[in-house]
C-alpha cells in the first residue's frame, strides 16, 4: 500500500471514530462540510470525494454506512490488483468491514483498526477466514514467485487438502498439514512451479549496476540474467536495483529495475567510495572516472548494509557490469534515494470533476506540491499534509527550476498547473530548462537525471467549448494576447493570419490590468475578414462556483467584461449561435451538408 489511507467522516455521530482511527493509522480525517466540527479537510459531496480519492489510489476508510461507498466507488471499479482498498467503519467503531482490496492491504487494515477501537474486523475473504493467511498477500520482504497459481493453491487448501512447507517461513503456520500443496520458502530458483508447487522468495538480495552511458537496455538486462543463474537465485529474492547517482537516467538501469519490478536506489559517489575496503574488486580506473572504486559492488553493499556479503562479485560485458549480496534477512527497508520524479500536471480549469484520474494519482503520490497558489488551492483535500511551495504569478522559471531542484535531491514533486499544462504554461518551460546549456541559466546535473512526467488536463479552451456546445467543431487555433514573452508584433501577425484563414479563434491572457488595447485590435482585424454577428463566447472561472458564460456579438465585444480569467473564443464565419434547448448553443459545422448535398447530387 503505497500511499497513506484518508479517514472520511460523514457526520457528527461518526466523528470522534474517525478521529480514533486517524490516530491508529497516522492518517488524516477529511470532514463533510457542516456536518463534522473538526477535520483536516472539508469536502462538499461525499460520493464525489470517495470517487475522487479512490481514482487517485488513495485507500479509503469511511465512517459511514458501506452503501455510500460502494455508491461511490462503484463506477470505477476495473481491476482488483490495483485498486486500492476501502474500508468502511460504523460511526459507534463497533464493527470494521473491509469492502475492497482485501488483499492490498484492507484486511490488515481491518485488523490494525479494529484492535484499537476493540471492535470486531468482519472479513469476508475465503483464505483469512478459513486460513489465516492470504497466499497473495505475504508479508514485508517476501514475494510470491508464481502470483498466478496463487488463486489455484488457495482453492486447493480451502478444499481440505492441505500443504507442506519446506523454509524457514513463520506467517504460514498456521496452514493444515498435507500434501495437496507444496510451498518452498528459499530464494534459491524452482523450476517446476505451478498451482501444486507455490515458492516465495525471501527478498535478501541486492543487485549493484553499472554501465557505459546509453548501454543496450538487452546487454544489462542479459548479464544480470547470467548473474541470477550462476547464483542459482530466484530473480524475485532480489530487493532492490542500485547504482551511482551519476546512472539515475540511464535508460538500461530504469529498464532493469523496471523488468525486474523492484525499486531503483541510488548512491553519492562518496558513499559508495567508503564500502571501498569491502570491495572484491576496487578499480583506480573507476574512482578517476566517477569518484569511487566501484560501482555495481559498492552499491549492492551500501544497499545490504553491514551484514551483507557477496553472492556474486562484479561480472561484466563490454559495457554493463552487475553484482549481487546476500543478506542473512529479507530486506524490509530502503537505503540511498529514489531517482526523483517531477509530475508536470494540468488539473483543469478548477473543479474536480474536470480533473483527470492519473492527475488525481500523480498529485497523490507527490510529497510537495509546486505551482502558482491559487492552482494548488484548487487541489482542495488532495493538497492536505504535503508540503508546497508557492510561487507567484510571474515566477514561473523561479518555479519551474525550484521543482525541477527538488525532484534532483530525489523528491516526488508535481509542478500543479491549470487547465493542460502543456498548454500556455509550464511544461514547455521545464523541457527549456532542461534544454538549456550549463551557460544560459538552466538547472543542475541532478536536476536532468529526473524522471519528467507529464499528464494533461482539461484545456480551457477545452472547457468553454463544452459549456458552449460544440465551437471548435472545425479548425481553430489558439493564440495568447500577452506580449510579456511574445512580441506584439509577432502577436499580430498571428492574428491576421487566423483571420484570413477563417479559424475558430481562443484567445489565452485576452487582458491584464496594464494592457487593454490587443483584443480592441484583435477585434478590428477579425472584423475585416468575418461577418460583425460572428458570436463570441466569454467564459469567466470555468469549472468554479463563480463560473460566468454569457456570448456577444463580435462588433459588440468590449474590452472592460473582460478579465485574466476569462477565455474569449470568436467563432469563425461559419459559426453559429442557435437558441437549442434551454439555452444558446454555439457550434461551427464542419461540412456535412455540402456533404450530403454532393453525395444526394451524385
Amino acid at each position: 500500500m503505497a500511499l497513506k489511507p484518508v479517514v472520511l467522516a460523514l457526520s457528527r455521530s461518526g466523528e470522534a471514530t474517525a478521529h480514533k482511527v486517524a490516530a491508529t493509522l497516522g492518517a488524516h480525517v477529511h470532514g463533510r462540510e457542516d456536518r463534522v466540527d473538526q477535520a483536516d479537510a472539508f469536502f462538499a459531496n461525499a460520493l464525489d470525494h470517495a470517487r475522487d480519492l479512490f481514482a487517485a489510489g488513495v485507500p479509503i476508510v469511511g465512517v459511514c454506512a458501506s452503501g455510500i461507498l460502494i455508491r461511490a466507488v462503484a463506477p470505477l471499479l476495473a481491476d482488483k490488483i490495483t485498486e486500492p482498498p476501502v474500508l468502511s467503519v460504523s460511526d459507534d467503531g463497533a464493527v470494521v468491514v473491509p469492502l475492497l482490496g482485501g488483499h492490498r492491504g484492507a484486511n490488515k487494515l481491518a485488523a490494525e483498526i479494529a484492535t484499537a477501537l476493540e471492535a470486531t474486523a468482519a472479513v469476508t475473504t475465503a483464505g483469512d477466514v478459513a486460513l489465516g493467511v492470504a497466499l497473495d498477500e505475504p508479508p514485508a520482504g517476501w514475494r510470491l514467485v508464481n502470483r498466478a497459481d496463487a488463486k489455484g493453491a488457495m482453492a486447493t487448501l480451502l478444499s481440505g487438502q492441505g500443504a507442506t512447507v519446506t523454509g524457514e517461513a513463520p506467517w504460514l503456520a498456521t496452514l493444515p498439514a498435507g500434501d495437496g500443496l507444496r510451498i518452498s520458502c528459499t530464494m534459491d530458483a524452482q523450476h517446476d512451479l505451478d498451482p501444486t508447487h507455490l515458492q516465495f522468495a525471501p527478498q535478501r538480495l541486492t543487485l549493484g549496476v553499472g554501465c557505459a552511458r546509453d548501454c543496450p537496455p538487452a546487454e544489462l538486462a542479459a548479464l544480470a540474467r547470467q548473474v541470477f543463474e550462476e547464483a542459482g537465485v530466484a530473480p524475485e529474492a532480489v530487493q532492490s536495483v542500485n547504482t551511482i547517482t551519476l546512472k539515475a537516467d540511464e535508460p538500461a538501469i530504469i529498464a532493469l529495475a523496471q523488468e525486474l519490478d523492484v525499486p531503483l536506489r541510488v548512491f553519492e559517489a562518496d558513499t559508495l567510495d567508503a564500502e571501498t575496503p569491502r570491495l572484491a574488486n576496487p578499480s583506480d580506473v573507476v574512482f578517476a572516472e566517477v569518484g569511487t572504486h566501484g560501482v555495481a559492488e559498492a552499491a549492492a553493499l551500501a544497499q545490504a548494509g553491514p551484514d551483507g556479503e557477496f553472492l556474486i562479485s562484479k561480472r561484466k560485458t563490454a559495457n554493463a557490469t552487475c553484482a549481487l549480496v546476500v543478506s542473512p534477512a529479507p530486506l524490509t527497508t530502503l537505503q540511498g534515494r529514489a531517482r526523483g520524479r517531477l509530475s508536470v500536471v494540468g488539473i483543469g480549469p478548477g473543479q474536480a470533476a474536470w480533473r483527470t484520474p492519473e492527475v488525481s494519482r500523480l498529485v497523490s503520490e507527490a510529497e510537495e506540491l509546486v505551482g502558482y497558489g491559487l492552482y494548488i488551492d484548487l487541489l482542495g483535500p488532495l493538497a492536505i499534509g504535503k508540503d508546497r511551495s508557492d510561487f507567484p504569478l510571474g515566477g514561473e522559471e523561479d518555479r519551474c527550476r525550484y521543482a525541477l531542484e527538488q525532484a534532483g535531491k530525489g523528491k516526488n514533486v508535481a509542478l500543479v498547473c491549470s487547465g493542460d499544462a502543456g498548454i500556455y504554461a509550464m511544461g514547455a518551460l521545464v523541457f527549456e530548462l532542461l534544454d538549456r546549456g550549463p551557460d544560459e541559466m538552466g538547472v543542475s546535473d541532478a536536476a536532468r537525471r529526473v524522471d519528467v512526467v507529464c499528464s494533461p488536463g482539461v484545456s480551457a479552451l477545452q472547457g468553454a467549448a463544452a459549456r458552449a456546445g460544440a465551437p471548435l467543431g472545425h479548425d481553430f487555433c489558439a493564440i495568447s494576447l500577452s506580449d510579456l514573452l511574445t512580441p506584439r508584433a509577432d502577436i499580430v501577425k498571428r492574428l491576421r493570419a487566423a483571420a484570413e484563414g477563417d479559424f475558430v479563434i481562443a484567445f489565452y491572457n485576452p487582458v491584464s490590468m496594464r494592457r487593454r488595447t490587443l483584443l480592441a485590435e484583435a477585434r478590428e482585424i477579425l472584423l475585416q475578414h468575418r461577418p460583425a454577428d460572428t458570436p463570441v463566447m466569454l467564459a469567466s472561472s470555468l469549472g468554479r462556483p463563480e463560473e460566468h458564460i454569457r456570448y456577444r456579438r463580435l462588433d459588440e465585444l468590449e474590452v472592460d467584461e473582460v478579465d485574466m480569467l476569462t477565455v474569449v473564443l470568436i467563432g469563425s464565419s461559419h459559426s453559429r449561435l442557435a437558441a437549442l434547448g434551454e439555452g444558446p448553443r454555439m457550434y461551427t459545422p464542419r461540412g456535412y451538408a455540402r456533404k450530403i448535398d454532393g453525395d444526394l447530387a451524385g
